[in-house]
């Protein structure tokens, strides 16, 4: 009964997502005039993807994205994990505050905070830029690393840096030869985690980038949008469909490769909370 249910789950959750890939092969006329049947061999569109990838710019959308995700999350994990061993590993007696006040950035609407982040880029000469994106998604990304790095930090015996630090580590030297690569589970999800949610990410780069040119600063989700400029106006699904392929195909091949590292960083992650 078990294995019925989740196989129902599996075709359900997975078949919409083939169902979209097959279709992006397919003309306008095949989808309308039988959406489920699978595209003729001979007669594959494979033109539909030329068309986002040049017509549509999702060239240009494909490496901003690239630029802004990379840089952010790596902005994140060195970040993130700097402030999180600091409070973890070290007393002070503001350190429960900070540490309190990081974790408040997970319980505030992201809505909330637009109209200040509009106003503070705008004044600093960020906004319409791929910096001022980065800055957002690394600020907003912060609170959420330091929470799952702050456990694995504390979980790690005290012994392993004393070691280190006889053996003639400094602090620094310690915490990047020794601590961090123990760390590796925790950065790996946190990882995965920032790559998801700032690849797909739509609303942030909508409001602030809405008056860039679209070409030079605007990422993929927002390239969507851009798909019915292209197709002069009226909906070309297979071009649409090829578009969400292209968006979606990075990240499962990201879950793919690093699925076991995310399910252990998550266990080590809930026993080490």
């Amino acid at each position: 009964m078990i294995f019925f249910v989740l196989a129902g789950y599996f075709l359900w959750v997975v078949y919409p997502m083939l169902w979209v890939a097959y279709s992006s092969l397919k003309p306008d006329d095949a989808i309308f005039r039988n959406a489920f049947a699978l595209p003729s061999m001979d007669a594959l569109q494979w033109k539909n993807y030329q068309q986002a990838w040049r017509e549509a710019h999702f060239g240009e959308y494909f490496l901003n994205s690239v630029l802004v995700t990379s840089v952010s999350v790596a902005s994140i994990l060195a970040l993130g994990s700097t402030t999180a061993y600091a409070l973890s590993r070290f007393y002070h007696p503001l350190g429960n505050v900070l540490y309190g006040l990081f974790l408040a950035g997970l319980m505030i609407p992201v809505q909330l905070s637009i109209v200040p982040l509009f106003f503070e880029l705008r004044s600093i000469g960020l906004l319409n830029s791929k910096l001022g994106l980065i800055l957002v998604y690394t600020a907003n990304g912060l609170p959420f690393a330091i929470f799952i790095l702050a456990g694995f930090f504390r979980a790690l015996p005290r012994s392993l840096y004393e070691a280190a630090v006889v053996d003639g580590c400094s602090e620094t030297s310690a915490f990047w030869r020794v601590m961090l690569p123990l760390a590796r589970p925790g950065l790996i999800t946190v990882a995965i985690f920032q790559f998801i949610g700032i690849w797909k990410e739509y609303f942030f780069a909508f409001m602030f980038t809405s008056g860039a040119r679209e070409e030079s600063v605007r990422t993929l989700p927002l390239g969507l949008g851009n798909l019915s400029v292209a197709a002069q106006y009226h909906t070309d699904y297979g071009m649409l469909f090829a578009g969400i392929v292209m968006v979606t195909l990075p990240i499962l091949i990201v879950y793919l490769l690093l699925q076991k590292h995310l399910v252990k960083g998550i266990t080590d992650g809930a026993l080490k909370g």
